[in-house]
């Protein structure tokens, strides 16, 4: 098993998670009073669990897949669990998180984009 085919599966997984913590963190911004931590959590995951839906859907087809998967799912895990941890700790997960996990989102669609001057190779075409 190549490295690219352990992580389409994981994509998958992640993508879910992001999905339904984005639903839950949702709920708790609206009923947990200050909503500028959670609300933002949940937002970004709401927003990238599609895209990471797409791109395990566009596996084949998307060269740049299995580099965008990673760094937009890890991204959004260090960015919204950041936040999270701020909302119910106090406290930063590590030095420069948030914006660590921002920059690993950013990097993903960048890599995203890029995948459109890259075709598929033959045999998955």
């Amino acid at each position: 098993m190549t490295i690219g085919a352990a992580i389409r599966p994981a994509t998958l997984f992640i993508a879910g998670v992001l999905g339904g913590g984005g639903v839950a963190l949702a709920a708790a911004a609206t009923h947990g009073g200050d909503t500028h931590f959670l609300g933002a959590a949940s937002t970004m995951s709401l927003a990238h669990a599609p895209a990471l839906l797409a791109l395990y859907a566009g596996y084949e087809r998307i060269r740049t897949a299995p580099i965008a998967a990673v760094l937009l799912g890890l991204g959004t895990l260090i960015f919204a669990g950041d936040l999270i941890n701020r909302h119910f700790g106090g406290s930063s997960l590590f030095p420069m998180a948030a914006p660590t996990g921002g920059m690993g989102m950013i990097a993903g669609w960048v890599v995203i984009a890029l995948g459109a001057f890259l075709r598929a190779s033959p045999t998955k075409a």
